[in-house]
């Protein structure tokens, strides 16, 4: 239980990069697309796809290992529709991070990647939803935290 505040802390962290990354994607897809760009958003993909993977571990290290326990959790319907949420996501997010990986040569080369409106609209779709995903994450673990919805 002394790495209890870390765990705590980083289950802390995590979020806030998470956040901050796609708020970050948001701005980015929203602009013309450049050279320059196209390099942010896949570093930010890149911090973001580290970020949630990390917040996944420590969330699985704090219902198993600290806090209340498993049960606890598992009993509680605003962690179940948290955690479907935050999976379901994260599987969405698997199409931007593809096309942000697919112009890898282009970006190498110097060169702005081509990318069609059809798959820009659809990109920055998936962005939307993320944000609106974390709204109600953030309304699950607030109601979570005061033991409703049990």
């Amino acid at each position: 239980r002394a790495m209890s505040p870390l765990v705590s802390f980083l289950h802390h962290l995590w979020p806030f990069t998470v956040v901050s990354a796609v708020a970050i994607e948001f701005t980015l897809i929203r602009q013309e697309l450049t050279l320059s760009s196209a390099r942010r958003l896949q570093v930010t993909d890149t911090v973001l796809g580290i970020a949630a993977g990390a917040l996944f571990v420590v969330g699985l290290l704090r219902v198993f290992y600290f806090e209340k326990g498993a049960d606890y959790y598992f009993h509680s319907h605003a962690f179940t529709v948290k955690s479907s949420i935050f999976i379901a996501v994260g599987l969405l997010s698997i199409g931007p991070t593809v096309e942000f990986l697919s112009w890898r040569s282009a970006v190498s080369a110097g060169q702005v990647p081509a990318i069609s409106a059809k798959k820009l609209r659809l990109i920055t779709a998936v962005i939307h939803d993320e944000l609106l995903s974390i709204v109600i994450i953030l309304l699950c673990a607030a109601i979570m935290a005061r033991g409703g919805w049990v």
